[in-house]
């Protein structure tokens, strides 16, 4: 989205987290953040390090770090079988857009 803040964003949301208030935390396409440069990676280990230890994080996103997924607990990889945007449908607003 144009004029959104990637960092404070990420900021908000750990903010979030570190308040104990969630058992589980999905931060999406944050791989896909750190991939581009968008997020460092400093900001992300800290949250890890911090994060309350009964807090589930779920970092989504393709390109993982090899370093994150070092320290992650579980890792899937997902592929592409059959997508929409093949025939011609362009990002939805709300859900890709």
């Amino acid at each position: 989205k144009e004029g959104f803040d990637i960092v404070a964003g990420f900021d908000e949301a750990a903010r979030e987290i570190l308040s104990g208030k969630y058992g589980l935390a999905i931060l999406d396409e944050v791989n896909v953040a750190l991939f581009f440069g968008l997020l460092d990676r400093a900001r992300v280990e800290r949250l890890l390090d911090e994060a309350p230890k009964d807090t589930e994080l779920v970092l989504t996103g393709r390109n993982a770090p090899d370093w994150l997924v070092g320290r992650a607990d579980l890792v899937t990889e997902m592929r592409e079988v059959k997508h929409y945007y093949q025939k011609g449908v362009e990002a939805r607003k709300g859900i890709e857009n």
